[in-house]
């Protein structure tokens, strides 16, 4: 099992910065070899579901999502997603925090932990440094576009 958190401090508002964040498809143009598709209608809501299918050729697994806790941020109170992840191959949590930041900017906290099917705890580091980076890049690439 790993765990890891980022911070990102951008210079969007809160509510921009959750849209950003919280729009799933775009994960999927952000995340290299990833395409995400919900499954359930919208608005996004607890209980809504997606899957990112990641993967090249025969090698392909589904990272099934269910959103557990949904609060936006509003009126300066800091919003929070939380994600259960379902799939075969990879399970855990994510939690994405948007708040109010310095100077009317958004500070983001995005919190995971990872447990990957048939792969060895002496393996953690490896994983962990590996999540940090793909989803380090992701976050900042879904804060910079509209």
């Amino acid at each position: 099992m790993v765990t890891f958190s980022l911070e990102r401090t951008a210079p969007l508002s809160p509510d921009e910065a959750w849209r950003r964040l919280t729009e799933w498809p775009r994960h999927g143009r952000v995340v290299p070899l990833t395409r995400v598709t919900v499954v359930t209608d919208p608005p996004t809501r607890r209980g809504t579901l997606f899957v990112a299918r990641s993967g090249l050729g025969p090698l392909v697994f589904d990272d099934v999502m269910e959103v557990t806790v949904w609060r936006p941020p509003r009126d300066g109170v800091p919003g929070l997603c939380r994600l259960d992840k379902r799939g075969r191959v990879i399970r855990g949590w994510a939690e994405i925090e948007v708040r109010p930041g310095p100077g009317g900017r958004a500070r983001v906290v995005w919190r995971e932990e990872l447990r990957v099917r048939l792969v060895p705890a002496l393996f953690d580091g490896l994983v962990r440094r590996a999540a940090r980076s793909v989803f380090g890049r992701a976050v900042n690439q879904l804060l910079r576009t509209a």
